[in-house]
C-alpha cells in the first residue's frame, strides 16, 4: 500500500494529511493559499506541501476535499469545483479521489465524474469529517470551528442527520454559522458593544478580525494565525489592540490597555453566544459534543455552558495526535475514509 495524502483545498488555506502505509497518521500541516488571487497559488502550496511531507517525488495515492470553488476566482460553484480538480490532478498527475456527498459512508469520484457530481463535492469536507467522527461516537454533535465558518453536525446511530447539503440550506437551518476564529471580520459579529461601560455602534469597516481578538485572549494559536492582517500590519497583542480600537471610533492610546482586552472579551462572548445558541438547537440529551477546528477552545466552553459532555480529537481516536489535527481535520477525515474504502 502506498502512502495517502488527504486534502483539504480552501479559499484561503490548504490543508494537507500524510498517512504511511498503514494508515498511521505522519504528518498535518495548513498553508496560507489566497486562492482568489489565482489558480498558481494553490499549485505553489501543493508542491510545498509535498516537498515538506517528503512525497515530492514518491508515488501517493491523493484524497480531497474542498471549499474554494467559494471564491470569486469563478463565476459559480460547478466551475470552481471542476476548475480545481482539473489543476489538482493535472499537477499530481496521478490518480486523485475526489470526496462526495453520500448516505454511503465512503464515497469518492474519479476526475472524469467530478462535473456529474459537482455539486455534492463543492463544500464536503464537513460531511467527510462528520462521517469519520460517526465511526468512533454514534451519538454526538460535531461542531467544528474554523478560521472562518462554523459546522454544527448532528450524528444519531451512527448517522448523519443533517439531511440539508447546501450551503444555502445549511445557513437555513443553523449548521452553518458563517464565523471563525480568524478571518471573520469584528463588524460581522457584533453591530454594537460594550467599551469602558458604555454602549457603542461597531464600525462598518475592515479594520479588525476575530484573529484579533483571540490574540488578544491568548487563545489563538500560532498555527492558525497564517493570514495577512486586516491592515496588512503585525500580529503582536499592540497592533491587534489598535485594529480593535479603531473598530469603535478609538486610536489606541486613548484608552488604557486593559480597555481593549474588555473589549476583546466582550467580542469573544457574543460569538460564543452566536456558536452556544446555534449548537443548542441540535442537541438532544444522549449526545456527546466533539469540538475540531482553530477554535476547538470555544466548542469546549459552549459545552459546558450547555452542560453537555466534551470530548476531543485526541481522546476519541485514543491516540497522540498532533496540534495540528483539529485545524487540518477535514483533510485526515478524507484521507482515513479513501485509505479504507475499496476505492484504493
Amino acid at each position: 500500500m502506498p502512502k495517502t495524502i488527504g486534502w483539504d483545498i480552501g479559499g484561503a488555506h490548504v490543508k494537507a494529511v500524510l498517512l504511511d502505509e498503514r494508515g498511521e497518521l505522519q504528518y498535518a500541516k495548513q498553508l496560507a493559499c489566497p486562492l482568489w488571487l489565482g489558480l498558481e497559488q494553490l499549485i505553489e502550496a501543493i508542491a510545498t506541501m509535498l516537498e515538506l511531507f517528503g512525497c515530492d517525488s514518491c508515488s501517493v495515492n491523493h484524497a480531497v476535499t474542498m471549499t474554494g470553488e467559494l471564491v470569486d476566482l469563478f463565476n459559480n460553484r460547478q466551475e470552481g469545483v471542476i476548475q480545481i480538480a482539473q489543476c489538482v490532478s493535472k499537477y499530481l498527475n496521478e490518480d486523485v479521489l475526489f470526496y462526495k456527498m453520500s448516505d454511503q459512508r465512503q464515497s469518492f469520484v474519479s476526475i472524469d465524474l467530478v462535473p456529474t457530481f459537482s455539486n455534492v463535492i463543492a463544500s464536503a469536507n464537513w460531511h467527510a469529517s462528520a462521517n469519520l467522527i460517526a465511526t468512533k461516537q454514534p451519538f454526538a454533535l460535531f461542531v467544528d470551528i474554523g478560521s472562518t465558518t462554523t459546522d454544527i453536525i448532528s450524528i444519531r446511530d451512527g448517522q448523519l442527520v443533517n439531511s440539508r447539503w447546501t450551503d444555502a440550506q445549511r445557513l437555513q437551518q443553523d449548521t452553518l454559522v458563517y464565523t471563525g476564529v480568524v478571518r471573520t471580520p469584528l463588524m460581522a459579529i457584533a453591530q454594537k458593544i460594550e467599551v469602558d461601560d458604555k454602549l457603542s455602534n461597531v464600525a462598518a469597516e475592515y479594520f479588525a478580525t476575530a484573529a484579533d481578538v483571540f490574540r488578544l485572549t491568548g487563545e489563538l494559536s500560532p498555527l492558525s494565525d497564517i493570514v495577512p492582517t486586516a491592515d496588512g500590519a503585525a500580529k503582536s497583542k499592540h497592533a491587534s489592540a489598535q485594529r480593535l480600537a479603531r473598530m469603535v471610533g478609538y486610536d489606541f492610546e486613548d484608552k488604557p490597555l486593559e480597555v481593549w482586552l474588555a473589549l476583546a472579551h466582550a467580542f469573544r462572548n457574543k460569538q460564543l453566544n452566536q456558536i452556544t445558541c446555534a449548537m443548542e438547537k441540535h442537541l438532544t440529551s444522549n449526545m456527546v459534543i466533539v469540538g475540531a477546528g482553530a477554535g476547538q477552545f470555544l466548542v469546549k466552553e459552549a459545552a459546558s455552558i450547555l452542560n453537555q459532555p466534551y470530548i476531543n480529537l485526541t481522546n476519541l481516536f485514543n491516540q497522540a495526535l498532533p496540534p495540528d489535527i483539529d485545524i487540518c481535520f477535514p483533510a485526515f477525515a478524507v484521507a482515513k475514509l479513501a485509505f479504507e474504502s475499496e476505492w484504493i
